[in-house]
């Protein structure tokens, strides 16, 4: 049994965080610039960087149903900063307080093929794609699909992680054994001309709002790079504008949503397949914070508070740069440099391919 649909959240009550990373840390500062207070429950580490920046905070485990109760009991209702909450726990904690974006977003987007299944659903395009759970259904994956291709565990993975690109003479059992042969979904790889991210919000009465297209780069399968606005055509935008709407109004969304897409050229037409769907503030869309009107950290609180959405305003043209690993320890070297601003989130170890902070850069608007 599901709680109650919240009521409309006054400043001072309390919105409880699943997960203690960067963006929940982010969250809760927007959330205290509109006069709420934030509990956040992690299961990572008692360093998490959200703990530092909120006055009540727990780190145990995601199957530790007293605290998970007592953490429901504190909060008037919760959201979260990362999909990969185990289900069971959303549910346990949805039957006692309201979870926004609702638990059956995170029950599509936590497996792969559900949600690839659930936007080809949708007649929006995605690279090909087939299930693979044994030896018989990667051959036949392969054989389907082609290679080259790009071999992805169904669960778990984000940053490059759990995948494995499968060369064009390479052996697809080979790849599978270095996921440790995991349930996966086989994809084609899509010759793409350039990666986006479309970042919209949809409020608790189905009203959307957009952020501009961010055009991304990766560097060993982690975001380094995003500009806004993107070099596409307004047409393409719109594409991707439209499917990011559709998808958010299909899982009757409440929050911020980031969808990556591909843009691909054929001849002199231009389309955009979609990758991923994240169901939570993304890294791409970390520009707001200084480039916009409002931030998608505002706007997700606004969103699940039962408040309304801001019409977001694109000060100046923007590059938001990650800072990784060893990169961080750099920071100084940007803090000089004209319309730059750092944010360091406050983790105690540069790990390689650890997100550390990241800088956003406003330059010049292209009119």
């Amino acid at each position: 049994m599901s709680a109650a649909r919240p009521p409309v959240l006054q400043p001072g009550a309390t919105i409880g965080i699943l997960g203690g990373g960067q963006l929940g840390r982010m969250l809760a500062l927007a959330a205290a610039q509109l006069g709420f207070h934030c509990h956040v429950y992690a299961a990572e580490d008692a360093d998490s960087p959200a703990f530092d920046v909120v006055q009540t905070w727990i780190c145990a485990p995601y199957e530790d149903r007293a605290q998970l109760a007592g953490f429901a009991d504190g909060v008037d209702l919760i959201t979260y900063e990362f999909e990969n909450v185990p289900a069971e726990t959303v549910d346990f904690l949805a039957a006692r307080r309201a979870v926004l974006p609702g638990p059956a977003v995170l029950a599509r987007t936590q497996d792969r093929l559900i949600e690839k299944s659930f936007i080809a659903g949708l007649d929006i395009a995605t690279a090909p794609f087939a299930a693979v759970s044994s030896p018989a259904e990667l051959a036949a994956a392969a054989d389907a699909i082609g290679l080259p291709a790009v071999l992805k565990t169904r669960r778990l993975g984000y940053d490059g992680k759990g995948q494995a690109m499968i060369p064009g003479n390479g052996d697809p059992l080979r790849a599978w054994d270095t996921l440790g042969r995991a349930p996966a979904i086989l994809e084609g790889f899509v010759p793409f001309e350039r990666e986006i991210s479309a970042v919209v919000a949809r409020s608790r009465d189905g009203h959307l709002q957009s952020f501009d297209i961010a055009e991304n780069e990766h560097r060993d399968h982690i975001l380094k790079l995003s500009r806004v606005p993107a070099a596409i055509a307004p047409n393409v935008a719109a594409q991707a504008h439209e499917i990011a709407a559709r998808i958010a109004n299909a899982f009757d969304y409440v929050g911020v949503l980031a969808v990556e897409m591909f843009v691909v050229r054929e001849g002199s037409d231009t389309s955009v397949l979609v990758n991923e769907i994240a169901p939570r503030v993304h890294n791409s869309g970390h520009w707001t914070l200084d480039g916009c009107s409002v931030s998608q950290f505002e706007q997700h609180i606004r969103a699940v508070a039962g408040w309304p959405l801001a019409a977001p305003m694109r000060w100046a043209d923007v590059e938001m740069t990650n800072l990784i690993g060893a990169e961080v320890h750099d920071y100084a070297r940007w803090l000089g440099v004209p319309g730059a601003a750092v944010h360091l989130y406050g983790k105690d170890e540069a790990r390689p391919g650890r997100k550390m902070g990241h800088v956003t850069r406003v330059l010049p608007r292209t009119l």
